[in-house]
C-alpha cells in the first residue's frame, strides 16, 4: 500500500467565516452534519482531495494541513517521532471509528495521520 495523500484540513480562528468565504469563493458544498461537527468541504470536481475546516485553539495559528493515510496510526507517529519529529496529539479513535494523529516533521510543519475504520 502506498501513502496517499487522503484530504487537507483549513484550521482557522473562525471557521464559519472560512467555511462562507472558500464555499462561495469555489462552490464548494461545506456539511458540518457529523459526531463532531467537522465542516465537510466536497468540492464537486470528482477529482482531486476532499477537506475540511476546523476551528484552530486560541493559542495556535491558521494554516492548512495535510492527512496521509497509513496502515497503523501508532507506529507511523512513533517513527515520526524517531525522526526528529514530534506527537502533537497522540493516535485515537474518532467517534466514527476512524484513527488519527498530529505530528509534526522536524522543521515542526504539521501533518496528520490517518486510517480510516474498517
Amino acid at each position: 500500500m502506498g501513502r496517499p495523500v487522503m484530504q487537507f484540513q483549513i484550521l482557522s480562528k473562525d471557521p464559519e467565516r472560512a467555511a462562507s468565504f472558500y464555499g462561495r469563493l469555489f462552490e464548494w458544498k461545506v456539511d458540518a452534519n457529523n459526531a463532531l461537527g467537522y465542516r465537510q468541504i466536497k468540492t464537486g470536481a470528482g477529482r482531486g482531495i476532499e477537506g475540511g475546516i476546523w476551528p484552530s485553539p486560541p493559542e495556535g495559528h491558521a494554516f492548512v494541513q495535510l492527512f496521509v493515510e497509513v496502515g497503523d496510526v501508532g507506529a507511523h507517529a512513533a517513527r515520526a517521532a524517531e525522526l526528529g519529529g514530534r506527537v502533537v496529539i497522540p493516535p485515537q479513535k474518532l467517534p466514527d471509528g476512524d484513527e488519527l494523529a498530529i505530528c509534526a516533521d522536524a522543521e515542526g510543519i504539521p501533518f496528520g495521520l490517518y486510517r480510516a475504520a474498517r
